[in-house]
């Protein structure tokens, strides 16, 4: 009997002597009045042997089956060990058929060294800002300069385009670097699938913010940003990175996930990466995305200037 059990058997026992209360003895051992009346009736019919608890020895019916955990620590080890626990338990299932919570690998992760608990890392705190209420009324832009492929491609930038509203990823493209002409023929191809936003958010790369001494010179608006100005879409430039959290949270996402999955399909040029992000973005989308405040969308038709006029104004450019 365990030292528990022992000490239960002597409260019991005096209760029995009716030298105690059943409900002085329910007191002092935390249970209630019904409890210690079973707990005698099994005293009375076995004695100390019927508090004794029955599933002792027994197999736990939350163990994993034998082999099962060194298996999948295996598995972790060869191909996903720079996984985080929700993915590469998605990985096990989709593509091992080894069905384990996140719980579970977040575990088996953390004591094979592979996984360090987010209460263990550094926090950074920075003020929330309260989301916009339907989606196309702000939209969060950014490019990432990352090595997309690994080792099996030329390093190059990811467009992205956060939705304000919902973190719905609303377009992505991979590109060789963030140019002028790259964000155009990217944002053609967000107008023509939602229409127009009521406004694109960035940083203050210089495709969207002319610098002092530039201004100083020429009209102190880039082209990009008076292209904008023609379709009736507001650009607002950021000052820190931290107040566009929304994309660069996204960013923090896809060099987890997507890199992974471009690793999975065996994927190392721009052209290819292009033709798998509508399926990633959707699953992506699912995931993570969230429901705006209010139903309404507010993406507007493009009217008057349409994406032909947009593109054949830039392209002599470049």
């Amino acid at each position: 009997m365990s030292d528990k059990e022992l000490s239960r058997f002597e409260v019991l026992q005096r209760v029995l002597d009716r030298r105690m209360t059943q409900q002085h003895a329910g007191q002092l051992l935390g249970l209630t009045r019904r409890q210690i009346y079973r707990l005698l009736s099994s005293v009375k019919k076995h004695g100390a042997a019927g508090l004794v608890s029955k599933r002792r020895g027994r197999r736990s019916n939350y163990q994993l089956a034998p082999g099962l955990a060194v298996k999948a620590l295996a598995l972790i080890r060869q191909h996903y060990a720079d996984f985080g626990p929700t993915l590469a338990g998605e990985k096990l299932r989709e593509r091992h058929q080894l069905s384990l919570s996140v719980e579970t690998v977040r575990k088996l992760m953390m004591g094979a060294g592979l996984w360090t608990p987010r209460a263990l890392r550094d926090k950074a705190v920075h003020q929330p800002r309260m989301r916009r209420l339907s989606v196309g009324e702000l939209i969060q832009i950014d490019g990432c300069e990352h090595a997309w492929f690994e080792d099996r491609g030329p390093r190059c930038s990811l467009l992205v385009y956060v939705d304000d509203a919902t973190s719905r990823i609303m377009a992505a493209r991979f590109v060789e670097a963030e140019s002028t002409f790259a964000y155009m023929e990217t944002t053609r191809g967000y107008i023509e699938r939602h229409g127009k936003p009521l406004a694109f958010y960035s940083d203050r790369h210089s495709v969207f913010n002319v610098n002092q001494t530039e201004s100083l010179t020429g009209e102190g608006i880039t082209q990009f940003h008076r292209a904008l100005g023609q379709l009736g879409i507001e650009l607002i430039c950021a000052n820190t990175s931290q107040a566009k959290g929304r994309v660069e949270r996204a960013h923090l996402t896809l060099q987890d996930r997507l890199v992974k999955e471009l690793r999975l399909a065996g994927i190392s040029s721009i052209r290819a990466g292009n033709e798998f992000l509508d399926a990633f973005i959707d699953d992506y989308n699912q995931r993570f995305g969230k429901e705006p405040g209010h139903p309404m969308d507010v993406h507007r038709p493009v009217g008057l200037y349409g994406p032909g006029t947009w593109v054949t104004g830039v392209r002599g450019h470049g």
